[in-house]
């Protein structure tokens, strides 16, 4: 067993940045970590390849995923495959995300 200290808490990004990531927890099948994002702010992320969970535990946004969009608000789940282009907008409280990504993040792309 292993706590996942700080997994779903809000990180100021540095500078001038308007996003942070960090990753909380890596083993070859999954991988975890907290998405955060100012109010206001832009999320400039790219289709990954592989699949996501998205739990919403702070702030107010829309998902564009897929040709569709979702308000998302904390207690959000929300599933993205793999490949699918997707993105929050409209930020209005800083957003906190806790991103599972199943296989660990980049381990597709490290096998192209």
């Amino acid at each position: 067993m292993r706590i996942i200290g700080g997994a779903g808490a809000f990180t100021r990004p540095a500078g001038d940045e308007q996003a942070h990531w960090t990753e909380q927890l890596r083993v070859p099948d999954l991988s975890v970590g907290t998405y955060s994002i100012v109010a206001g702010g832009t999320d400039t992320q790219t289709p990954h390849t592989e699949d996501e969970i998205y739990v919403v535990t702070a702030g107010r946004a829309t998902l564009e995923s897929g040709g569709e969009r979702a308000p998302v608000e904390p207690g959000s789940v929300v599933y993205v495959p793999a490949g699918e282009a997707h993105r929050f907008t409209g930020i209005t409280e800083d957003l906190v995300v806790l991103v599972v990504f199943a296989p660990a993040e980049e381990s597709r792309a490290a096998q192209t």
